[in-house]
Order: structure tokens, then C-alpha cells, then sequence
């Protein structure tokens, strides 16, 4: 397939996928349902954080979660005490466990009671300079587990790409803030990184797809394949091209 007949391919592809005809089924349904910016960052994060098996269950295992805090998760989160930690020990999703519950919990609280965003967080590593998300999000997972007690099991939680992953679930997540809402997906709500700057979620729907329209030549499946593919992506849109998440991942679940 010749570059034009690709990129109209994928244009068409993402026009079919990034709608809100999506977002019912889909994890990002559930920070659909606040309003408040922190309600939104905080449900993103974690949802995102928890996204991996049957969007069916990740659904439901979250709105159990957001159910625990009263379904108001920033209220909680800048609000709660030790002792209201306890309502989470049954609460697990495959090998996300109480351990890791609680020192999000820790997390969250002590960031927010000290910033209003999270989206400071990630920019705070972002220069004019920066091509892509990366440094962000490894500047975030060190703040992440900056403190003496973090627990070492929660690391395979948050990724980072000085390990060499892909980081799927964390770029999802910026992907779910930082690029423009019109479609009603995407949330829009961060504007200090830049949808150019985005690095698309590598899972393996998307990196099959990918190597079958040759888009992708590394072999393994690393955070140097994300590099490689959103590189291929900015041929065909420099300013936006993880909106090609949505024609990729489409046709990966729902054509194959």
C-alpha cells in the first residue's frame, strides 16, 4: 500500500473509531462519568493504571474501586485518614493487590494536598526541547516511588521507559489528557504537552496491526518499538499521530 493509500486508509479508520460510540465499552467510560478536573485525572490515572484483561472487567473492578470513595474520588482522596484505608483490603484486580491500593492512595494524597493538577507532575520534565512524553513519564515514576517506604511489588504497576516497556498504559492515560476532546473520547484537559509530543499505547493489538501494514521493523516489542511507531504516525500526522491509536487498535479488536 502506497503512503497516500495508507494514510487515507488509517484517516478513515480513525473517523469509524474515535467517536462516542467508543466510549461506552471502553475503560476511558469511567472518568467519562465526573466532571471535576481532578475527579477526571485521578479516575483516568487509575483506571488506566488497572487496564489490562477484559475491558468488561476493568470496567467493573473500577467502578467497585470509585464505589469504595463514595464515588467522589478527589473528596476522598484529599480528605481520608488511615483508617478509612481499610474498606480497601478486599479489593484486588488480578495482581494489583491491597499493597499497592494503599500506597496509591499514599500517593494521591500527598500530591494533591500539595498541587492541583496532576498534570505537573509530567510537564515539570518537559522542555521546548522535548520530541516525546518519555522524560515525563520516567521524571513521574521516579517522583512516584520517590519515598523510603514505596513498595517495591507496586513498581510493575507504573511503568517507565528506563526499564524498557513499553509503557502502553501510561501513554494511554496522556493520551487520554492531553488530546483534543471534540470527538467526546479524549479529554483535553492538560495543555502543556502537546498532541505532537504523545507516544502511542503499544499493546499487542496495535503493535500486530502495525507490523502488518509495515509500519513497525523492530522484532521485539520495547519502548523502542512505541519510538518507531509513533515516528512512522507522524508521517502521516506530525501534529497528532496517536489519533492513529484509534485506527490500530480498531481494526486490531474489532476487524481480526
Amino acid at each position: 500500500m502506497k503512503k497516500a493509500e495508507l494514510k487515507a486508509y488509517l484517516d478513515a479508520k480513525v473517523k469509524e473509531y474515535n467517536n462516542s460510540n467508543f466510549v461506552s465499552e471502553d475503560p476511558i467510560s469511567i472518568p467519562h462519568s465526573y466532571n471535576k478536573k481532578q475527579d477526571i485525572e485521578i479516575t483516568a490515572f487509575w483506571v488506566s493504571m488497572l487496564s489490562w484483561g477484559l475491558r468488561k472487567t476493568i470496567i467493573n473492578k473500577s467502578k467497585e474501586l470509585f464505589g469504595l470513595m463514595g464515588d467522589s474520588p478527589y473528596e476522598f482522596i484529599i480528605n481520608h485518614t488511615e483508617k478509612d484505608r481499610s474498606r480497601f483490603e478486599a479489593f484486588k484486580h488480578r495482581t494489583f493487590q491491597y499493597t499497592d491500593t494503599l500506597y496509591f492512595l499514599d500517593y494521591l494524597q500527598r500530591y494533591y494536598r500539595a498541587n492541583e493538577t496532576l498534570e505537573n507532575a509530567f510537564s515539570k520534565y518537559m522542555t521546548e526541547d522535548s520530541i516525546h512524553v518519555g522524560d515525563a513519564i520516567k521524571g513521574f515514576h521516579d517522583d512516584f516511588f520517590a519515598i523510603d517506604y514505596a513498595p517495591q511489588r507496586t513498581r510493575k504497576h507504573v511503568a517507565t521507559p528506563a526499564r524498557g516497556s513499553t509503557c502502553k498504559r501510561m501513554n494511554m492515560f496522556l493520551r487520554w489528557m492531553v488530546r483534543d476532546s471534540s470527538t467526546a473520547v479524549d479529554f483535553g484537559i492538560w495543555n502543556t504537552l502537546q498532541p505532537s509530543q504523545l507516544l502511542i499505547p503499544l499493546d499487542v493489538h496495535v503493535d500486530r496491526i502495525g507490523r502488518k501494514l509495515k509500519l513497525i521493523k523492530r522484532k521485539q516489542r520495547d519502548f523502542q518499538t512505541v519510538l518507531e511507531l509513533t515516528a512512522s504516525l507522524k508521517n502521516f500526522d506530525p501534529e497528532d499521530p496517536v489519533k492513529y491509536d484509534f485506527a490500530l487498535f480498531g481494526v486490531g479488536v474489532m476487524e481480526n
